[in-house]
């Protein structure tokens, strides 16, 4: 969808909303007010602490073997003056403290680490395959879960893709992935990957949404982080995450050419009617990996656009930004850069 029709649509939503919203016989009455984010975070940091100090999980069982799974993590309450128990420890004494600033906010949330995982970890905008179960602080009720792995994207493009909460966005990228799987009688097993549980005040979830059953809700996943996929959500060749120009951990604020669409749902990110992809400098790798050759160490601003993979020879395309004018500013992002790479001359 061009930007100028969806700039049209979004003007005769908006009409139509409010000539619907003016029919005297059918008035909307909406007195809710949304609780300030700040001193909801502090009441919820004070539940989630409550919870941290008062639950105890099974942590002597994943001293010995692998590949556990999110269904192994067992977490009780303790009741009120026992003991832990033998072979199991307090999650206040467990988990990580981590603090982040969403929304104007100031925000912690905790994270069980059982397993770091031996793969590669995503970025926070890339594409997760995961295993997880998510349930509330308050009640321990269970709203969601897929045994069943899942394949979800952490940030969302507002077209195809839709995105998670803002805690899966901080959580996920700090765990690695498998480093492989195996398939046994069809069934597909990963092996060590990344296992953990983590405890999220509601502004880094649902907040006032009622997502979960209610609003203001703390909530608990623990989950298994398989596999991902680097994402470049607009194909220009730039992956999404190196699209966060200041490095916020947003996508949605960052715009070099101003025409209302983010870069990286942009063509053309600088606005110059040269698309961002042929301000890019192509590379063919020819790997033969039944010669012992290894995949090239890709320069900086160097990303893999495409491979293909043929009786042991891979076929690596890759793109790479470059400053011609050595002006700070790479091309695909410089008004005043119009080199076309991939234009064929006559």
């Amino acid at each position: 969808m061009k930007i100028s029709t969806f700039k049209l649509y979004l003007c005769v939503l908006a009409a139509l909303t409010v000539f619907i919203s003016c029919e005297e016989d059918d008035p909307i009455i909406n007195d809710f007010v949304e609780e300030d984010r700040t001193e909801q975070q502090e009441k919820d940091n004070d539940s989630i602490l409550d919870y941290l100090s008062s639950h105890y999980y099974n942590s002597s069982f994943f001293e010995t073997g692998t590949d556990h799974k999110y269904t192994d993590i067992i977490i009780s309450e303790l009741p009120e003056g026992e003991d832990v128990p033998d072979g199991s420890t307090l999650l206040i004494d467990a988990v990580e403290t981590h603090t982040t600033e969403f929304l104007e906010a100031d925000y912690e949330y905790y994270i069980l680490r059982i397993n770091q995982g031996g793969g590669e970890a995503p970025k926070f905008t890339d594409l997760v395959r995961v295993r997880y179960e998510g349930s509330s602080v308050e009640d321990g009720d269970v709203f969601d879960s897929r045994i069943t792995p899942l394949d979800l994207a952490l940030v969302g493009n507002g077209i195809n893709t839709f995105g998670t909460i803002r805690a899966w966005q901080l959580v996920m990228p700090s765990f690695n992935a498998s480093t492989g799987f195996s398939l046994d009688n069809g069934v597909v097993n990963y092996n060590n990957f990344g296992l953990g549980v983590m405890f999220v005040p509601s502004g880094l979830a649902y907040f006032s949404g009622i997502t979960t059953g209610s609003s203001y809700d703390n909530l608990i996943f623990k989950f298994e982080m398989l596999q991902y996929e680097t994402v470049d959500d607009d194909g220009d060749g730039i992956p999404s995450y190196v699209e966060d120009l200041d490095a916020n951990l947003s996508v949605f604020d960052d715009d070099s050419d101003e025409d209302e669409a983010p870069n990286f749902i942009d063509l053309d990110d600088d606005g110059d009617e040269v698309s961002t992809f042929n301000e890019l400098e192509q590379t063919i790798y020819i790997v033969d990996t039944n010669m012992g050759e290894s995949e090239p160490i890709l320069d900086a601003n160097e990303y893999e656009f495409s491979r293909i993979t043929n009786a042991g020879i891979i076929t690596i395309t890759t793109v790479k930004a470059l400053d011609t004018n050595s002006n700070g500013i790479l091309d695909y992002l410089d008004e005043d850069i119009t080199i076309n790479y991939n234009e064929t001359s006559s």
